[in-house]
């Protein structure tokens, strides 16, 4: 079929799933109406620069708690929020409720807010709201009054049944009155940030037009930098028609250059994210949203996901997540919510692998990475996108264990906690071991449990130092005969022979920790065997070694009569053992 063909090809039903008509009632919902930017330039734009950040924690974050927070809980988060970095940070609706505004005063009275961070409270448009918020920030160095009026087609039809030009109006009014009481204030240095509410569902051209109506009124009455904060109260549409319509809002904005446009993204699509990144690709400048996506109905965009892609891409995110752990566990006591243990770079899982083949790769990227001994070289362990102890993790739960996990894990675990590097043979016969081990247990295998597994087949037997060369607990001493093995340097150890076995003895410096480890490999009736030995001295690991293997000789066959013991094999079965690390 050539090329031109298969492009067009029609294809029938019978070549894919029989897929049915689901009978949900559709027709109750109208496609979003695309604005139709054919010149976009948003696309050949690359995120370089992390934007300015807005939490709204304590404002939109609290309103969504079933609980909200109390004065001393508000005070852990806006600590938290401080430490991380934010410089500007929401801290109430002090015209909604008492709380929120005794909160306010009690970071402006007791002298609380660093001198290089600006709060910022919001309110609706009516002059009384908008009064008792410039009392609540009064006395504050800088502070933000975010006034808000709803202007999308159904806000305007259902809740205050205004026309567009009513909706101007109501804007214009609250905004000379809130730039009367800018003026009026000594102490304070206030920016007004106007917010069209529900703009996402406002058509395009009428959210430019009240935009500019407010700034053509505020630019010649302030030298303040002007703000317009732009929120998708609903996500209603995919990531790059949120981006056209911030292009398009930015082309036509009044006054573009004194402006700080913020967006103020939801997540009911579950695409915060992505419109975020991209909107910024198409001109916002600040991003307001919550610490791991708290806020109504699915939540307000999560600003560590924003400024962890960033930093996953080598951009600084000006927000220090170095312990993003801790600030997890002080949200979840803040806000009484547990964060999922999937939830992008900060969940419990997120940097664990339990399958084989992730596991397997990511062990050697780690290997390979430690072997070139260049901790700040690019990153590109695979499966991992940014290092775990950059954001305050070990690599000790990197790899954990269960009826998925292969010989990788398992050789990984064995050497980051025991230091202890396997031959491959024996990471594939204990590997078949822990199988069968998970599949009849259930459930995830601990670190130190594999340990103990590992121990009690292959070593326990082999580490009682009282164990005498010429005969151990259970073992007469006729059943050994005296040899010889010789390693790469030529060392010779007094060892012993397995009767009726060819062995081989390899042997390796622990890792990271002082000692040796002895890897005893006994082929009786074309079956392996392994021992291993552990011990500061190299002889005495060989020796606990080939002692182990004669153990699992002897316990695995117990009906079968004792043979005369073998002289010793001339040359290993397999490789010789290596020379010991450096």
């Amino acid at each position: 079929m050539s090329p031109s063909a298969h492009e067009h090809r029609a294809f029938r039903p019978q070549d894919m799933g029989a897929q049915t008509p689901s009978g949900m009632p559709v027709h109750k919902y109208a496609p979003y109406q695309p604005i139709g930017l054919e010149d976009r330039t948003w696309p050949s734009r690359q995120l370089t620069r992390a934007p300015l950040w807005g939490s709204v924690d304590l404002r939109d974050g609290n309103q969504a708690l079933l609980e909200p927070m109390d004065v001393a809980r508000k005070r852990v988060m806006f600590d938290l929020l401080v430490s991380i970095g934010f410089k500007e940070i929401e801290v109430g609706y002090p015209a909604s409720s008492q709380d929120d505004y005794d909160f306010v005063r009690h970071l402006i009275e007791t002298d609380s807010i660093p001198d290089d961070v600006i709060i910022q409270v919001l309110c609706s448009m009516r002059t009384d709201a908008i009064d008792r918020s410039v009392d609540a920030v009064r006395g504050a160095r800088r502070a933000v009054l975010q006034y808000i009026n709803p202007t999308s087609v159904a806000q305007r039809r259902v809740v205050f049944r205004a026309s567009r030009e009513e909706t101007v109006a109501l804007a214009l009014q609250g905004t000379r009155h809130a730039v009367h009481l800018q003026e009026t204030l000594r102490e304070t240095e206030l920016f007004l940030s106007y917010v069209p509410e529900s703009w996402s569902q406002t058509e395009p051209d009428f959210g430019v037009e009240i935009c500019n109506a407010v700034q053509e009124y505020c630019a010649p009455r302030t030298d303040h930098t002007l703000r317009i904060a732009l929120p998708t109260t609903v996500e209603c549409f995919p990531p790059h028609e949120l981006a056209d319509r911030i292009e398009y809002t930015c082309r036509n904005l009044a006054y573009r250059e004194r402006t700080i446009v913020t967006l103020h993204p939801h997540n009911d699509r579950g695409s915060a994210v992505a419109a975020s990144e991209l909107a910024i690709l198409a001109g916002v400048d600040r991003v307001e949203g919550c610490l791991f996506g708290n806020g109504e109905r699915t939540g307000n965009v999560c600003l560590p996901t924003l400024a962890m892609n960033l930093f996953s891409q080598g951009i600084d995110p000006m927000l220090d997540l170095s312990d993003l752990d801790r600030v997890r566990a002080v949200v979840e006591e803040c806000n009484q919510l547990p964060v999922s243990v999937r939830h992008p770079w900060v969940g419990d899982f997120v940097y664990t692998s339990f399958a084989g083949t992730h596991q397997d790769a990511i062990a050697k990227g780690l290997k390979d990475r430690e072997e070139r001994g260049d901790p700040d070289a690019v990153w590109d362990v695979p499966y991992l996108p940014v290092d775990p102890r950059d954001i305050g993790r070990s690599y000790q739960a990197l790899i954990r264990i269960n009826t998925q996990s292969g010989k990788g894990g398992i050789a990984h675990l064995l050497r980051t906690t025991r230091g202890l590097v396997l031959p491959r043979p024996l990471q594939i016969d204990f590997a078949h071991v822990m199988q069968k081990l998970c599949e009849r247990r259930g459930g995830e295998v601990s670190a130190e449990e594999l340990w103990e597994f590992f121990a009690e087949r292959y070593v326990a037997a082999g580490t009682d130092p009282d164990e005498g060369a010429a005969g151990a607990p259970g073992i007469p001493a006729s059943d050994w005969v005296p040899g010889d093995w010789k390693n790469s340097a030529n060392r010779v150890f007094a060892t012993w022979a397995i009767p009726g076995a060819v062995h081989g003895v390899t042997v390796e410096r622990l890792q990271g920790r002082p000692g040796y480890a002895a890897f005893c490999e006994a082929v009786l009736d074309g079956r392996s065997l392994w021992g291993v030995g552990l011990h500061e001295e190299e002889a005495e690991a060989v020796r606990r070694a080939v002692l182990a293997a004669a153990r699992r000789a002897r316990d695995e066959q117990p009906s079968t009569p004792r043979a005369t013991p073998a002289a010793p094999a001339k040359e290993p079965a397999k490789e010789p053992a290596k020379e010991p690390a450096a």
